[in-house]
Parts: structure tokens; C-alpha cells; sequence
């Protein structure tokens, strides 16, 4: 115990320190209460786990660390979007373009090119903060470590943002350097919408764009389920589009499924695809629930975990998809292992 307390004393967190199998009910106190002063914790409360005794002065000792409700709360509408891509691909002049056509409220905290830049935007649409990170180049070029540090914060940027904007240059394509920094929101789990820019500078027929879309869902062929806008951040062309995806794609990457409606795409998908088998031994998946938002995540039961193969988890995933949207937003799927005699 002392070990313990010196722990947390160190730790500078706040501690309430609850001395439990106090079962003695009434105004007598049990005297071996008093050596646990001896600990240095301040004021040990007296609780009974079995009889629930002293629970309520705990919770209300507990409950006084607790932080203010009302600042979340005011923040719960803004929805945070990161502005992600290599160098020189516009972002900085898509949230200049943003910012000067309908500026409501607006307020640029300190920072540089080379630093990750906020800027609070309102309009009829919603309450945007928009982050507009420094460009991320190939870790081969980034010598300088101002610049090191510049693609940290880039990276810490996705990693607090509720949308990732990946904006990629129309008249290069999609570049190697795309996929890597596509890749990181990807990896991070959030929601995310495919912008390619300078689309005003490309000679277009009828089939540019289909063209365009058709090599983005090549080359970025993790991430088929990410819109793709087409805009000029010079003109203006779009930009107001942009708003109503960074909209859907927060809903979808919220998107809360019952467990009813879940596993009825289950027994269904189930149905028309058999679970594979090895050596006799089939897959059984007992039922998914889900356990999470931002992204989706889902756990799956099933007999064997080794058996649940990847291709099989893809199919699953896509069945989802193709029954409740969740566009925009990456999906996770664990597999846990459930034996017979547990289920």
C-alpha cells in the first residue's frame, strides 16, 4: 500500500483513497480506519463493497475532480477538418478562398507556413475549424528539422481532426507522396474526402473528370470509400460543396447500427457467402456488435479466429457498406475468438 501511495503521490494526479470491508453500519467508526492517514493520501473514506456502504460520499469526493461539462459542450458542433496534402497542392489557398468569400467569424491563432494553422469558420452549413497543415514531403527530402518538426505537427493534426481534406494537384495526379500522406489519415481512422484541386487549369472533354476519378480510385485503392471533389481554389469553383461532404462523412463516421440490425446483415451475408473452411473446420461467427464511433468499429465472434480470413472480413465489411453508407469513413473490424463451450 505505501509503495502505492508513493506512486501516485508522484504522479500529481488527484487521489481519493476509499478503505473498503469497513462493514460496521452506525456512528461508530472502526479505529483501524485512522493507519491509513499513515499513507499521506488525505482523508480515507469508509466503504463497504458487499453492503454499499459509503459508496455515495466516494462518488462525491470522486466527482469533485471532474472536469467542467459546459466547455465540452460548446465544442461538440464545431467539427474539426485537416487540410492534408504534399507541398505547393493549394491548401493554404483553399482555406484563404474559404475564408475571404463568407467570413462570419473568424480567428487565426499565431503560427507560420511552416506550423499548423487554425482558423474558427462559421457559416449557414455548420461551425468548421479548419487546420491547415504545413505540405508533407518524402522523408528522403526533409533535412531541415524545422521541416521535421512541421510534418510532426501535420501528423498531429490528422490525429485531432474529425475530416481529412487530402488534396491532390489535377495536373500531376496522384503522386507517390499522395499515397503515403492519404495513407496516415487512413491509418488514423477518419473520415475523409478526396479533393483534387487546379481542376481550372486541366483541358477538360466530357470523360476528364470520369478519367481523373477512375486513376484517384486506382492509386488510392485503400480508400474506395472517400468521396471525390473536383474544385479550383483560385476560382472558387465547388469550394461551397466541399461543406456539405465534410457534413456527411462527420454523420457517417458517427453512425451508431443496432446490434439487431447488424447481425441481420450478418446471418444474411452469411447466407449468400458461405464462411470458409479449413481442413473440415468451419468458420462459425456467432454474432457483431458494434463498439465504437469515429471510426465505425465493429467486433465480430467466432469460433476460430484463424480461420476468419481476410478476404472474408472484406466481404463482410463491404455488406455493410452496402446496407447502412457509412461513405467517407474507414471501418474497423476485430475478430475475437469465442469457444463452443463458452457460447
Amino acid at each position: 500500500d505505501q509503495e502505492v501511495a508513493n506512486m501516485l503521490l508522484r504522479s500529481g494526479k488527484p487521489v481519493v483513497l476509499a478503505v473498503n470491508k469497513m462493514d460496521q453500519v452506525g456512528s461508530t467508526t472502526n479505529p483501524d480506519i485512522y493507519e491509513f492517514y499513515n499513507l499521506g493520501l488525505g482523508d480515507p473514506i469508509a466503504v463497504s463493497a458487499v453492503h454499499g456502504h459509503g459508496t455515495g460520499d466516494l462518488l462525491d469526493e470522486c466527482f469533485k475532480y471532474f472536469p467542467p461539462e459546459d466547455e465540452e459542450e460548446e465544442e461538440n458542433d464545431v467539427i474539426k477538418v485537416a487540410i492534408i496534402g504534399k507541398p505547393n497542392v493549394g491548401k493554404s489557398s483553399l482555406v484563404n478562398k474559404i475564408l475571404g468569400e463568407k467570413r462570419v467569424i473568424v480567428s487565426d491563432m499565431a503560427g507560420t507556413t511552416r506550423d499548423a494553422v487554425d482558423s474558427y469558420f462559421e457559416n449557414q452549413k455548420g461551425k468548421y475549424l479548419l487546420i491547415d497543415t504545413a505540405g508533407m514531403r518524402k522523408k528522403s527530402k526533409v533535412d531541415d528539422p524545422i521541416e521535421k518538426f512541421s510534418v510532426l505537427r501535420a501528423t498531429m493534426a490528422i490525429e485531432r481532426a474529425d475530416v481529412c481534406l487530402i488534396m491532390i494537384d489535377a495536373n500531376e495526379g496522384v503522386t507517390e507522396q499522395d499515397t503515403k500522406v492519404a495513407g496516415l489519415a487512413h491509418e488514423a481512422g477518419k473520415a475523409c474526402i478526396i479533393v483534387v484541386n487546379k481542376w481550372d487549369s486541366i483541358e477538360k472533354d466530357d470523360k476528364t473528370m470520369d478519367r481523373m476519378r477512375q486513376d484517384v480510385r486506382r492509386d488510392l485503392s485503400y480508400m474506395t470509400y472517400a468521396p471525390i471533389v473536383f474544385i479550383s481554389a483560385l476560382t472558387g469553383q465547388r469550394v461551397d460543396r466541399i461543406f456539405d461532404l465534410i457534413n456527411y462523412v462527420n454523420d457517417q463516421a458517427s453512425l451508431r447500427i443496432t446490434t439487431g440490425m447488424l447481425n441481420s446483415v450478418l446471418a444474411d451475408a452469411t447466407a449468400r457467402v458461405q464462411p470458409p473452411t479449413d481442413k473440415g473446420r468451419r468458420l462459425k461467427i456467432y454474432y457483431m456488435t458494434q463498439i465504437g464511433i469515429k471510426p465505425p468499429h465493429f467486433v465480430c465472434f467466432c469460433n476460430d479466429a484463424k480461420l476468419f480470413h481476410f478476404s472474408y472480413q472484406r466481404y463482410l465489411e463491404n455488406q455493410i457498406r452496402s446496407t447502412f453508407g457509412l461513405e467517407g469513413t474507414p471501418v474497423r473490424l476485430t475478430i475475437r475468438q469465442k469457444s463452443d463451450k463458452e457460447g
